[in-house]
């Protein structure tokens, strides 16, 4: 599997709070709905209250 960084911002209680996370997927595609599941449960939030921005690709070592 490849790793992925993303970054975007979800909605909070004080406007857009920004994030960037790296996560574990075979493609860009899952990557997204991981970063989604994830957002979303630890915020209680819903995936039209989350905005990515970008993912990209990391390079591996």
């Amino acid at each position: 599997m490849s790793q992925y960084a993303v970054s975007g911002r979800f909605q909070s209680r004080d406007g857009f709070s920004e994030f960037n996370t790296v996560v574990d997927a075979p493609n860009e595609d899952v990557a997204r709905e991981r970063v989604y599941a994830n957002i979303g449960s630890q915020h209680g939030l819903k995936r039209t209250q989350i905005e990515i921005d970008g993912v990209a690709e990391e390079a591996t070592a």
